[in-house]
């Protein structure tokens, strides 16, 4: 079974500079470091490990925008794209 890689605890939100959005959710958290694979991620998500904006999302091609707060593994992702 996959699971994301050891990273210090987050205690406050992270913030992911992306070019531009959308991006999808298994590249966000790939890009990101949580996992090391798309397939890893895309594992975690459809067993609901993963919450975009606070409710969980199943689906790993989930287009992901600027201001949108991705939660995973112990951390928190606050997406901010540098075309906005």
């Amino acid at each position: 079974m996959s699971t994301a890689k050891p990273t210090a605890k987050a205690t406050a939100a992270e913030k992911i500079e992306i070019r531009a959005d959308p991006i999808e959710l298994t590249q966000l958290l790939k890009f990101a470091g949580l996992f090391e694979s798309g397939g890893e991620a895309k594992h975690a998500i459809n067993n609901g490990a993963v919450t975009v904006n606070g409710a969980v999302e199943t689906a790993a091609r989930k287009k992901i925008l600027h201001g949108d707060v991705i939660s995973c593994a112990g951390q928190t992702l606050v997406v901010k794209s540098l075309s906005k």
